[in-house]
């Protein structure tokens, strides 16, 4: 029987809430949000891998609260007076003198700040003494690398997206086998969906055993 051709209109990303696929490994990120507007002196540093999802999260707080995006190098810091704010990617340089400011600014009512980072603000770097005994003090929330219930739910997300249904069988064996990150899942769908077009194949298991398999090859060629 001749295979049914799939649409190749991709859904749009969600980035709300509901959207975030939740698991053990960012439960205690979740809980830390949700404490808001009770964070202590206003102030909550996200910190986690790249592509673990802190970006979703912090723009998920950032609509419940109304906040304002702070550019990180170069801050409006009159515009976060009195109303909550985010600044993302803090560990990639910030402007030390306004990020010192904007933390003392978010104790003040109707303040608040969200940091967001690869970093734990410990190990930013700051050559402003006021600035780095503030950082070591700022409530942290982890989101640690993503555990299998959250591997398998953006598995999921990803292959929904590209509107492809994959064997059931194909999550366990993607589990077992492939890179263990977020950036990683959305990769192999990526290269699922382009083999699956290109072959007329449907996503199988025998696929991506095809597709690791060729990951492993290339490996073994560049360390020959």
């Amino acid at each position: 029987m001749a295979r049914q051709l799939r649409l190749t209109l991709r859904r749009p990303a969600n980035h709300t809430r509901d959207a975030f696929v939740q698991g053990p490994s960012n439960a205690q990120a979740l809980s830390a949000l949700d404490a808001w507007p009770g964070w202590t002196g206003g102030v909550l540093a996200l910190t986690g891998p790249a592509g673990c999802g802190k970006t979703h999260l912090a723009r998920t707080w950032m609509a419940r609260a109304g906040a304002v995006v702070l550019d990180r190098v170069s801050p409006d810091i009159a515009a976060a007076a009195g109303r909550p704010a985010l600044v993302e990617d803090v560990d990639q340089g910030a402007d030390d003198e306004a990020l010192f400011h904007l933390i003392n600014q978010a104790a003040r009512d109707g303040a608040s700040l969200l940091l967001t980072a690869r970093k734990p603000p410990a190990q930013w770097d700051t050559a402003l003494p006021d600035l780095r005994s503030r950082l070591n003090a700022l409530p942290v929330a982890e989101i640690e690398a993503p555990d299998d219930q959250v591997l398998s739910g953006v598995l999921r997300k990803f292959f929904r997206e590209r509107n492809i249904r994959p064997h059931e069988d194909v999550y366990p064996y993607l589990l077992r086998r492939m890179e263990r990150s977020i950036p990683g899942a959305e990769e192999i769908v990526r290269r699922l969906d382009e083999t699956d077009h290109e072959l007329m194949r449907p996503v199988s298991r025998v696929l991506a055993r095809e597709i690791l398999e060729e990951d492993i090859e290339n490996l073994d060629l560049f360390d020959g």
